[in-house]
């Protein structure tokens, strides 16, 4: 029976009709597709992670199976505004019902908020984790104050001041028309 409690071959059914909750505490290393985001920053940093399946009656009397999932972790990653290194907590609670194929996944996916994901005996939990946690990496990631004042004038002292009066783009046609002036004027 504990084998179909690992992380990469979830009872998904079992796990539900027993109650059941496994919990664990991974290294972001353990996550290929997410420490390629981080560029490789954090790879011992911890995430901490658990999973409660639930069975539920659905409105046609039959058994509905859930995940319910929590997510723990501070990720290391790079400050858009300052581009000093920036620890951002991230946590997500996610619920997923179950069903039997994918074209029932596909049929009432737009009926239904929850998110649907199809039944198996060897589900990959640790690839919905990782999913879940690309999913919520932030698009530009900052600080909320940055712990260094931030240049944000794009001059810089080593260039010349903008001369103080503009040249006229014409100033110069007379000359080459040699001081001819139109008729007329």
């Amino acid at each position: 029976m504990e084998n179909q409690f690992a992380p990469t071959r979830l009872d998904v059914k079992a796990l539900a009709l027993a109650g059941g909750v496994i919990a664990g505490h991974d290294l972001l290393s353990s996550y290929e597709r997410l420490t390629q985001d981080l560029q490789g920053q954090g790879p011992d940093r911890g995430l901490d992670w658990t999973a409660q399946g639930e069975t539920r009656t659905a409105p046609d009397g039959k058994p509905a199976y859930w995940l319910h999932l929590t997510l723990a972790t501070s990720l290391p990653m790079a400050c858009q505004r300052c581009l000093g290194p920036v620890d951002l907590p991230l946590s997500a609670t996610r619920s997923f019902r179950f069903v039997a194929t994918e074209a029932e996944a596909q049929t009432q996916d737009d009926d239904v908020e929850e998110d649907l994901l199809v039944l198996s005996r060897e589900f990959n939990l640790a690839e919905l984790i990782e999913d879940e946690l690309l999913l919520d990496l932030p698009p530009i990631p900052r600080h909320e104050v940055c712990p260094v004042a931030v240049k944000l004038s794009v001059a810089d002292a080593d260039f010349a001041s903008p001369a103080s009066v503009k040249p006229k783009p014409f100033a110069g046609l007379g000359q080459l028309l040699g001081g001819v002036r139109p008729a007329g004027k």
